[in-house]
């Protein structure tokens, strides 16, 4: 049995509710993600993705460099505890469709982020099971318009 603390990434870093949307720009494009834990401390708040940046920011006309990141985040986030089962986390991960989960220990601190590539390059012979994962999380949206 595969753990998630086998395969996860560690030293993830975060910022706080009050840091601005240039300023979770601006760690996204220096670490090449397109998601940045929110913790107050290491207790996990909340995730912005680029997505929320530009859908709840700045489609709102909010300007990004005086709005907050507790504006546009997400605080009803899923996590993963490090000793879960990968197979149990998959289909998690298929049947609500998220990419990448935050990692938090019992009292929800912030020790790092599982993706599906995470998976894919750490587990041997996960191919088959990431690759019906996200089947399942890339299935289309309808407009809401």
């Amino acid at each position: 049995m595969t753990t998630v603390s086998q395969v996860m990434t560690r030293g993830v870093r975060a910022l706080s509710p009050s840091a601005t949307l240039v300023a979770a720009a601006q760690a996204m494009d220096e670490l090449n993600v397109g998601v940045i834990p929110v913790c107050e401390g290491e207790l996990l708040v909340g995730m912005v993705t680029d997505r929320d940046i530009v859908v709840r920011g700045v489609a709102q006309e909010m300007d990004p460099r005086t709005a907050t990141l507790a504006e546009v985040m997400s605080t009803h986030v899923r996590t993963v505890g490090e000793d879960e089962d990968i197979e149990d986390v998959l289909a998690t991960m298929a049947e609500n469709q998220i990419r990448r989960l935050p990692v938090v220990d019992a009292k929800d601190r912030l020790i790092g982020i599982l993706s599906l590539g995470d998976i894919a390059a750490k587990e041997p012979g996960s191919d088959a099971d990431v690759a019906v994962s996200l089947a399942e999380i890339s299935s289309p949206a309808e407009p809401d318009r």
